[in-house]
């Protein structure tokens, strides 16, 4: 009989849909999926409102779902038009029930409401079999845009906030390269380069995700509810440290106002499910480090208001401000009639919902898609004035480099 590590070993090595999510202290793997549900317009109020409240006694670990929307679903929930853009066919959004959980902390531990007396009994009869895909990529990768390009637009959206039609747009671009990855083995190399907070992987029998995300979008807890929008890039070097980065940022006008725009909006986001006076600032403006960046952050939390549903917290929170720009419809009105590709899962949220309410989503960002033998990496950077577009274009790159890097290793 195989031990925890094998047979997790096994796992990962196999086709069998699995999640892995990065949590505070180490990885929650989530596998035997009972219901798989696909998200739509039609359907997303009666899931958060009602059929994640379906308890199930067996299940003592996580009751609950996790999965993740698209972005193309967030605007469709708020009314916003969708015009036609290119497309790479993936437009899903899901969310899995997970029968079991295998939390990798200092040991492996394993908890399943599978009809198996033990763990034990449950390893020992259930098949696994290697995978036999052929796994292959280019190490070369088409952008969408090129400077040219970029700057094109980049200007356009500078005439509109010179109108005064929005404050700050981001511009999405994406790096596209023929490739079929094996996404677990891909997520534990950009783990080891690159372990930001909210950091994920989804197999599934006809597509993979990968992000190493670092937003958390929302973070509820009961009647508690927390999100830390990030606006603001430093690139690392040699030169380059904590200390350095902090008093970039408080001295950088451009950085600054890019940031106060954000966690105006966000602020605006939570004042309309939260108690009157409950909204506040925490950690204003601190800075954290990442592989090959740094970014100026804020948390901002809140109150619920009663009767405020799951439904409702969706719908005032998503899309995430930070990776759209502000104000939020108008600025979204703008990007989808502008922007050429469809942004996919990018700039949408993945998380997981408990029967009793408790939620966390991120924002989709640093992500890559694997469909159909295509990988999609998308990135997007933000424009307001005083920004330049070559400075906002090597950006894009910057915030790419650690999944650009993982297919050259």
């Amino acid at each position: 009989m195989l031990n925890n590590k094998e047979y997790l070993e096994r796992l990962f090595d196999s086709d069998k849909p699995i999640i892995i999510y990065r949590v505070k202290n180490g990885f929650d793997v989530y596998t035997d999926f009972s219901k798989k549900i696909k998200l739509t317009k039609n359907n997303a109020k009666l899931f958060f409102e009602k059929t994640v409240k379906e308890k199930n006694s067996k299940n003592k670990f996580f009751d609950g779902y996790v999965g993740f929307l698209s972005y193309e679903l967030q605007c469709k929930l708020i009314n916003i038009k969708l015009p036609k853009q290119k497309r790479n066919g993936f437009r899903e959004s899901f969310f899995y029930k997970p029968e079991t959980l295998i939390k990798i902390r200092k040991n492996i531990n394993f908890f399943s409401t599978q009809i198996y007396s033990t763990i034990n009994s449950y390893k020992k009869n259930t098949e696994l079999k290697v995978s036999n895909k052929k796994f292959f990529y280019e190490k070369k990768f088409k952008v969408n845009l090129s400077l040219a390009q970029y700057t094109n637009l980049f200007n356009n959206f500078s005439k509109k906030i010179r109108e005064g039609k929005t404050y700050q747009i981001k511009i999405c671009q994406k790096y596209r390269n023929v490739s079929n990855i094996d996404s677990v083995q891909f997520f534990w190399k950009l783990m080891q380069v690159n372990t930001s907070p909210e950091s994920f992987m989804v197999r599934d029998h006809n597509f993979s995700i990968i992000s190493c995300s670092p937003e958390t979008l929302i973070d509820k807890q009961k009647n508690t509810i927390i999100t830390k929008p990030i606006a603001g890039t430093l690139r690392k070097n040699k030169n380059t440290s904590l200390s350095y980065a902090k008093n970039f940022f408080a001295k950088n006008l451009k950085e600054s106002k890019e940031h106060n725009m954000i966690v105006d909006m966000e602020r605006n986001d939570l004042s309309k499910i939260c108690k009157v006076g409950s909204v506040h600032l925490k950690n204003l403006k601190s800075v954290e480090e990442y592989k090959d960046l740094y970014h100026y952050v804020t948390t901002i939390k809140g109150e619920l208001k009663k009767k405020i549903s799951a439904y409702d917290i969706i719908k005032a929170m998503m899309p995430g401000g930070s990776v759209i720009g502000c104000p939020k419809i108008s600025t979204l009105n703008l990007l989808n009639y502008q922007e050429k590709d469809s942004r996919n899962l990018y700039t949408g949220s993945f998380g997981y919902i408990k029967s009793n309410g408790d939620m966390r989503f991120n924002i989709i960002i640093r992500s890559l898609l694997n469909y159909k033998n295509i990988s999609e990496i998308a990135v997007a950077s933000g424009v307001i004035l005083g920004s330049t577009a070559i400075k906002e274009y090597n950006e894009n790159f910057i915030k790419a480099k650690s999944l650009l890097d993982i297919f050259k290793s």
